[in-house]
């Protein structure tokens, strides 16, 4: 049996893998040794230039869609003169279409990221969101084209683009984290999606007090013709094409991500190549360079010899077809879908929140005053529950645990909407506000995280990207399912002239009974903490052994024996 040729180079700051490895001839134990290494590494900044370049994508994504809400805001100022405001379908209509091409993206990505790898994928999303991205920035009606149908086709493409990126995130930086703290990296990355939301606020701000005099030539914004639309028109453009900036700073690393080892042994036994992107990621550079013969040579024993199930549709299949497989990715989805069927119809309270805390547009005099009243009170809404909750996550995951985490949140989530749902008409006003302050610090400090999270450790590394996006693509339906199912019904029985939203309380008590739905289903996924990705998929058949084989390298059995000289996270 042939053995691999040892590579040059290597030290304390970059340890050579490689040589480690070279001289075991057992495949199957090449594969255990260097995973191992992956899983056992001390937290170092290849970890943290892994999260900053995942957490960029979910930067993004997140002003991306937070900024919808303004966008629909000011487009009605600038097409519906004389209205203010454009119809509520229109409205609607926009608003859902980033989350119909999610669903597609986020399948679509997720299973490509299986077949062909996540490499080759990883990157490709981000230049869907940068070029849709602009194109909203650039585009305008036109005798033959509505505004609102260009805005819906721009938004779909780049809802394909934000779905891509959260399989391959969370599988990528899953793959590559250390055991120890890979919850913390991957609720780091998700984390992202708060600062992007504060982001989307204060460039929203700063756009609002650089058109001030312009802004406060108009009473009303029906009234907001000649240069106020003007002044309007280019603060919406400007405030869509900024998403484009940190995507276009991180797709050159995205571009340049080494392929996951976890991929390149399990689904294309080439175990050269993933010793080489090891020993890649932890210096930085972009690939590998393996012997091309030992490539050869090792690659065809791994056909012959590796243990590792190989993926293919009647593999998927009857690896579905096991209950408790099944029951595992039905815990995901479902929990997924309950969770985002509340939480993006918890916006219905906007508007209560904001004349709370003294950011209400009621007592605005001009045009000014709505957009600057309207970018503070997004601002304090997200500073007060959002930010702090995805912050606590990322420092109790690992600790606390992925599922006591959403039981938790679910739970509490349950209690938070039972109480406004039933008592809606006689809690004051400061009452509604602490409590939509709570129910979003533990949508984020409980499953909103923890499903990002979960399905990007426990299914096995041929169908990790396939299952997060199942997973993550009932979220978006169900997202689909609050915002233009559930939310509507807060206005039956509404009349002129009376409350325009008086089944509110019925709204919510129906959300109280998705986060109950939600305890359920968190019952059907396991816990993830400090465990390996292999003991979590359940196809690691290979037992490490009670001794170290002869054949080991050197550096190899000291890494086993000490961890590394000691350098082990532990």
């Amino acid at each position: 049996m042939a053995t691999a040729t040892k590579t040059s180079g290597g030290n304390n700051a970059y340890h050579n893998f490689h040589n480690d490895f070279a001289d075991v001839g057992d495949v199957n134990e090449r594969r255990r040794l260097a995973l191992a290494e992956v899983d056992r590494a001390p937290f170092g900044w290849y970890h943290v230039r892994a999260i900053t370049v995942a957490g960029v994508g979910f930067f993004t994504d997140s002003y991306d869609i937070f900024t919808v809400s303004l966008l629909t805001l000011m487009l009605g100022i600038v097409y519906y003169p004389g209205v203010g405001h454009m119809p509520t379908n229109s409205d609607t209509a926009i608003k859902l279409a980033t989350s119909a091409g999610t669903v597609v993206g986020q399948l679509g990505f997720g299973t490509l990221a299986d077949v062909v790898g996540r490499k080759k994928m990883y990157g490709l999303e981000l230049i869907l969101i940068i070029f849709a991205t602009l194109a909203q920035a650039l585009t305008s009606s036109s005798p033959s084209m509505n505004i609102i149908g260009i805005i819906i086709f721009w938004r779909v493409i780049m809802g394909v683009g934000i779905g891509g990126d959260y399989p391959l995130s969370s599988v990528i930086t899953s793959e590559f984290a250390t055991t120890k703290w890979r919850g913390a990296m991957m609720g780091a990355v998700f984390a992202m999606q708060g600062l992007g939301q504060l982001a989307a606020a204060f460039v929203m701000l700063f756009l609002t007090l650089g058109f001030r005099k312009s802004l406060e030539s108009s009473a009303t914004l029906a009234d907001c013709t000649g240069d106020c639309a003007v002044a309007v028109d280019k603060m919406w453009r400007t405030l869509i094409g900024f998403g484009a900036v940190p995507g276009c700073i991180a797709l050159y690393y995205r571009l340049t991500i080494p392929e996951t080892p976890r991929y390149t042994f399990d689904v294309k036994l080439d175990v050269e190549k993933a010793e080489g992107d090891t020993e890649a990621y932890l210096e930085g550079k972009p690939k590998g360079n393996p012997d091309e013969v030992a490539r050869a040579v090792a690659q065809q024993e791994a056909n012959e010899q590796m243990k590792v199930p190989k993926a293919s549709w009647a593999d998927f299949f009857r690896h579905y077809a096991k209950r408790k497989n099944a029951m595992l990715l039905a815990g995901t989805a479902l929990s997924w879908c309950f969770l985002d069927i509340a939480y993006y119809g918890v916006s219905l309270n906007n508007a209560i929140i904001l004349e709370v805390i003294g950011y209400s547009t009621a007592g605005a005099k001009n045009t000014y005053e709505i957009l600057y009243n309207t970018a503070i009170g997004n601002m304090i809404i997200v500073l007060a529950g959002a930010v702090p909750g995805y912050w606590v996550t990322v420092f109790t995951v690992d600790t606390l645990g992925r599922k006591p985490i959403q039981f938790m949140g679910f739970g509490i989530l349950t209690i938070l909407f039972v109480v406004m749902g039933f008592a809606y008409w006689h809690i004051p006003p400061n009452g509604l506000l602490a409590i939509f302050v709570l129910a979003q610090f533990f949508f984020n400090f409980g499953p909103n995280a923890t499903t990002f999270i979960v399905p990007g450790e426990c299914f096995p590394t041929r169908y990790r990207s396939t299952s997060h996006g199942i997973s993550a693509a009932m979220g978006k339906i169900g997202s689909i399912i609050g915002q233009g199912a559930i939310a509507p019904l807060r206005t039956r029985g509404a009349v002129p002239g009376g409350n325009p939203n008086p089944w509110m309380d019925h709204v919510l008590e129906i959300y109280a009974l998705f986060m109950l739905l939600g305890i359920g289903s968190t019952a059907m996924i396991k816990e993830t903490a400090r465990k390996t990705l292999e003991e979590l998929s359940g196809d690691d058949d290979i037992e490490p052994p009670a001794s170290l084989p002869t054949t080991v390298a050197p550096a190899a059995a000291a890494a086993a024996a000490s961890g590394a000289n000691g350098t082990v996270d532990k």
